[in-house]
């Protein structure tokens, strides 16, 4: 499981290292080393802590994000995440690696990092908390699947999507690109969507989550949404 593990962050590492620098046109863009680096080592961290507590989790995270048993609506949305995502990060080199549309201060580029951070940090205590929090909407049956309600799912319904936010955010923060920036609020729309269909199959198949639903108003950041 470790190996593949390993597998799996080398292979994501250099498909996005081929996007990024491919379309800056170059090698030397520091930020986007830093990102990688980040990315790389915290994806390890995380991952290596799954695999010592909870590795059927882990296992689960490491299949593809389209499978027989997800839902149809999100087999269809994930294969549009990966279109978007691609498009995201090529649109990133060519604003701030190729051709330097945007100018940002150094500051903001630390408060990015510091986004990438919270985000995995946050994710930890997600994963603690739910041991089924796999990367596509299903029910996983064969594992006893059950409501989550402590730890961070005591406050909001999706703390995995709100753990996201800093991440999107801290991306193009971290790469110096304000037009990555701009399209943030249409990915965040993105993940909304994607919460609110996901919550209605839930409530229909899951036992206990309609009630839980009810007990836990909000669903990504308290007192707003």
């Amino acid at each position: 499981m470790v190996k593949n593990l390993l597998l799996q962050l080398a292979l994501w590492f250099a498909f996005m290292a081929a996007l990024l620098f491919g379309a800056a046109g170059t090698l030397h863009w520091v930020a986007a080393w830093w990102f990688l680096l980040e990315w790389a080592v915290l994806g390890l961290w995380l991952g290596l802590w799954l695999a010592r507590h909870d590795p059927a989790l882990l296992t689960e995270r490491l299949k593809p994000i389209v499978q027989p048993q997800q839902s149809r609506w999100d087999q269809i949305f994930m294969a549009y995440v990966g279109v978007v995502w691609i498009g995201w990060l090529i649109l990133m080199g060519l604003d701030a690696g190729r051709f330097h549309w945007s100018s940002m201060p150094g500051w903001l580029n630390g408060l990015g990092a510091l986004g990438m951070f919270v985000c995995i940090y946050a994710c930890r205590s997600v994963f603690r908390a739910n041991s089924f929090a796999a990367p596509v909407v299903k029910i996983q049956s064969e594992r006893g699947h059950t409501v989550s309600d402590t730890g961070p799912y005591a406050y909001v319904r999706h703390p995995m999507y709100a753990s996201a936010l800093p991440f999107l955010v801290g991306t193009p923060l971290l790469l110096g690109s304000w037009w990555g920036l701009a399209c943030v609020p249409l990915l965040v729309a993105g993940i909304g969507y994607r919460a609110v269909r996901e919550e209605r199959m839930l409530a229909e198949q899951l036992e206990g989550y309609a009630a839980y639903a009810a007990r836990v108003r909000y669903r990504f950041v308290p007192y707003i949404w």
